[in-house]
């Protein structure tokens, strides 16, 4: 008797925690299924942007350095950069193009144009920052290559602060996406599983 009288006080209570514990697994269930879906999404996304640079660096590959140089230039244009320039010329002091951002910022690119199997060592990556950061007192400092850095020069930029602009950044900036936007993406892109097929296939078709 006194446990039916207990029971008749506390079901509603018992009742309403069960439904509320259903009702909050299943916001849960909804909010971790679409938050997996939208990463799925920006992977996939993030995935077709690099594969659709890959594929149009065709024609870069083709170009001479000089070309490569004067392509840069022409993108740092087409982003709303200022006083662009290009050296042209041995002794620059890995300065190939200069300009200054949208914002004023001083802007100084070092331009390699590799085959797309090759690395820009560390060591080319130690002279450009000496170089950019003292003697041309960049703000943004940018090494552009139509290759893929080695693990100690990615580490390196990173760490002074210079964008490693390798070929799968290269293909993204080829392909639209505004240097600025590149800026934050430092350090990501390259040394993956795919690393090695790209190099024999860098195209990614």
């Amino acid at each position: 008797m006194l446990l039916a009288a207990f029971w008749s006080r506390i079901w509603p209570y018992v009742v309403g925690a069960a439904v509320l514990g259903a009702a909050s697994g299943a916001l849960w269930w909804l909010w971790r299924t679409d938050r997996l879906a939208r990463d799925r999404d920006r992977r996939w996304r993030e995935q077709d942007r690099v594969l659709v640079g890959r594929r149009s660096l065709a024609e870069v590959d083709a170009m001479s350095w000089q070309d490569f140089e004067r392509y840069v230039a022409g993108l740092c244009l087409r982003d709303g950069c200022t006083d662009v320039q290009v050296s042209g010329r041995s002794g620059d002091l890995g300065a190939d193009v200069l300009g200054r951002l949208p914002d004023g910022r001083r802007l100084v690119v070092q331009c390699k144009h590799y085959a797309p199997h090759r690395t820009v060592p560390s060591g080319d990556m130690q002279k450009f920052v000496g170089t950019a950061w003292l003697h041309h007192r960049a703000d943004v400092a940018v090494f552009a290559a139509t290759c893929t850095f080695t693990r100690a020069a990615l580490a390196l930029a990173v760490q002074q602060g210079v964008l490693a602009l390798h070929r799968d950044l290269l293909g993204q900036w080829n392909t639209g996406t505004p240097l600025q936007d590149l800026l934050h993406l430092n350090g990501t892109g390259q040394g993956d599983r795919s690393r090695g097929r790209r190099r024999k296939n860098p195209y990614g078709t």
